[in-house]
């Protein structure tokens, strides 16, 4: 019999679901604030995203299941054991991700951002030209689930996609271009767009740097709806505000983060910051994808069908298998 910590806000359908799939073990059901030490150490399967310091201390845990796509915490030295399966939960946020960062696009080629602030300050004022999703070109750098979802969109609103992946393989059909991370420098002068996806890993620390930012094409955005790191916020917020060809910023991922209040970044000029908020569970639908990821899952775990588990993660890079 398998003790299974359930860490995520399950309801009663939920729960009802999940036992009906592992009908020998035994499940508690906790947050992952209220987790104790040794509810995690009894565990043999942990489903969502237990602190990771408590998970190093475990020496029973044979699989956890994170309710994040992103991995990076858990793939630092020492948090999971050696034969410990660790899975994300890649698919369940490429539909609210991917919608977040077009409402960004569109806030920043609109300048709804301007008339927000002039809204805020009863200020009828006409701010000029704008322009447009259609007949521009998007850079989506990390064409993973959610960029493949972004660049869906775009490429659907009338823009000319290239995707960035660490590995190519074939193109799909809602990217025109593809190409590895090598040819970076020389495509971000082309976008109108450029919206990283990335993961946080030692690669992608301040990709966007600010030689990175300066090489970007006059009046072009800059978004990011990956990990903080990925950008230099600091050199971004210097050439904001020193009226550099950058066209403005939307940032849902901040270094640090919790971007603190007496940040530059908050009042620099065109530039759009939300709380991590673009995933999460704040759309329903994805936190149902999250829990048919955890049953479908946990039904090939028991079945000893763990080749054929979804989103099965290399510890060693971060990245899926």
């Amino acid at each position: 019999m398998k003790n299974i910590l359930v860490v995520m806000p399950f309801q009663e359908s939920h729960k009802q679901y999940i036992e009906k799939i592992a009908q020998d073990c035994t499940f508690t059901y906790t947050t992952i604030a209220d987790a104790a030490p040794e509810q995690v150490c009894a565990a043999d399967i942990i489903l969502g995203n237990a602190k990771p310091e408590l998970v190093a201390q475990s020496q029973k845990l044979r699989w956890i299941q994170l309710n994040s796509a992103g991995t990076d915490a858990y793939c630092k030295p020492g948090i999971i054991k050696p034969g410990t399966l660790l899975t994300c939960a890649t698919g369940a946020y490429g539909l609210t991700v991917s919608e977040n960062m077009v409402a960004m696009s569109f806030m920043l080629c609109r300048k709804m951002d301007l008339y927000m602030r002039n809204q805020v300050n009863h200020n009828w004022h006409d701010d000029g030209r704008v322009t447009s999703i259609w007949n521009s070109t998007t850079l989506v750098i990390g064409l993973g689930d959610i960029g493949t979802e972004y660049a869906k969109r775009m490429k659907a609103l009338g823009s000319h996609v290239i995707g960035i992946r660490k590995k190519v393989y074939e193109k799909p059909e809602c990217v025109d271009e593809i190409y590895g991370m090598e040819r970076l420098d020389e495509l971000l002068p082309r976008a109108d767009f450029v919206t990283l996806l990335l993961p946080s890993t030692p690669q992608t620390h301040h990709i966007m740097d600010e030689r990175r930012l300066r090489l970007m094409k006059k009046g072009a955005y800059l978004l990011n709806g990956g990990r903080g790191d990925a950008v230099d916020c600091e050199a971004l917020n210097r050439l904001l505000r020193e009226g550099s060809p950058l066209g403005g910023a939307a940032l849902d991922v901040t270094e640090p983060e919790p971007l603190p209040a007496g940040h530059p970044l908050w009042d620099a000029p065109r530039c759009i910051i939300t709380p991590h908020i673009a995933g999460r569970f704040n759309l329903q639908e994805t936190f149902e994808r999250i829990v048919r990821i955890c049953g479908s899952n946990l039904e090939k775990y028991l079945a000893g069908d763990m080749e054929h588990m979804q989103n099965l993660v290399d510890i060693s890079t971060g990245y899926r298998k």
